[in-house]
């Protein structure tokens, strides 16, 4: 448990158990965000109320974000944005005194604010394509809705959110990479354990070229036919099968400032099995569910409130010189992927 959210080791699971195996409990982390219960008794003038948007600075860039967008948002990005926990409600007697400054609390995030509007944007455009516009646009939402409502069974729901949430897959990778330089290089540090400025930039060129590897399983499956660890490639099956693609690329993916790490996340909404077709007399809903896939998503869910981490070490080479004149940096890299289920 950290900052109040689970990140537990990444349970990887077989092909076989995940189509032979049932569906499994979903159980909830505590959040990073916490609300006051509106049950608890208060003095008059200090009742709580909900804040209805938040105002962001993100590494100068502001961002004005509502309150439901931001509890929509990833667990393991939330842990990102607030790691110290955030209160999305205050009593009158704060909002009182918010009113007569007529100035919005600003929350300093140390955050990559063009990977959050990636995140938002992807979160936005998916609510739209799955619930519509507005409530007479006709949607997915709305089709479902109707075969649930003609399989007669009110418990299907609260079985399987699957049929009524739309749900995307959240991976994330943070890479810490350690340039090991060639004996040649007059690379140093001073006493105090500073680089100089070549190190400096052989470490910048580094992240470029790391930067420049965009894709997203080819370091695991290196790692795979290193080891032939067969649970590693089940996790890469699994995540083929449920949304990505093997020649897939990161979604966004950046060097952090004045740090040699790189931060990369990938969104993709899940293979439900569910499809939408043209209405006929016998199924006047035009859904029709894959119930193999169904039941391979609904693994996922095992994910969802709960992401799961994977680490592990990576030796690689670069090339920072030319075909004339190849200059080749050994690397070391930490790499830490954050598997998460989000329900919008």
């Amino acid at each position: 448990m950290r900052n109040g959210l689970a990140l537990t080791e990444l349970v990887l699971i077989p092909p076989d158990i995940l189509k032979n195996s049932g569906s499994f409990n979903m159980a909830s982390s505590s959040s990073p965000i916490t609300q006051v219960s509106q049950t608890q008794q208060l003095p008059v003038g200090l009742q709580p109320h909900l804040v209805a948007r938040l105002l962001l600075d993100l590494r100068g860039q502001r961002f004005s974000v509502d309150r439901e967008t931001i509890m929509n948002l990833p667990e393991s990005v939330l842990l990102c944005l607030f790691p110290n926990g955030l209160v999305l409600s205050r009593n009158s007697a704060v909002l009182d005194a918010i009113d007569d400054n007529e100035e919005e609390e600003i929350y300093g995030v140390d955050f990559d604010p063009q990977c959050f509007h990636y995140v938002l944007e992807y979160f936005k455009k998916a609510g739209e394509q799955f619930y519509g516009i507005s409530d007479q646009t006709a949607s997915p939402f709305n089709a479902q809705q109707q075969w649930i409502d003609a399989q007669g069974d009110p418990l299907m729901v609260q079985q399987n959110p699957l049929l009524s949430k739309q749900a995307i897959i959240v991976l994330r990778e943070e890479l810490e990479y350690f340039a090991i330089p060639p004996p040649s290089e007059s690379t140093t540090t001073d006493k105090n354990g500073i680089a100089n400025e070549r190190l400096l930039d052989l470490k910048r060129q580094c992240g470029q070229k790391l930067l420049d590897k965009r894709n997203i399983f080819t370091a695991l499956q290196r790692n795979v036919n290193k080891e032939n660890n067969m649970a590693e490639q089940h996790l890469i099956d699994m995540l083929c099968v449920s949304g990505f693609n093997r020649d897939d690329v990161w979604g966004y993916r950046a060097v952090e400032p004045n740090r040699c790490c790189l931060s990369s996340i990938a969104l993709v909404q899940l293979k439900t099995g569910i499809v939408h077709e043209a209405s006929t007399e016998s199924n006047p809903t035009g859904v029709t569910v894959d119930q193999t896939q169904m039941t391979t998503a609904q693994k996922l869910l095992l994910f969802w409130r709960k992401p799961a981490r994977k680490c592990w070490w990576d030796g690689i080479e670069v090339d920072l010189g030319t075909s004339e004149a190849p200059r080749v940096v050994k690397l070391w890299a930490r790499r830490v992927w954050t598997l998460e289920l989000s329900l919008i």
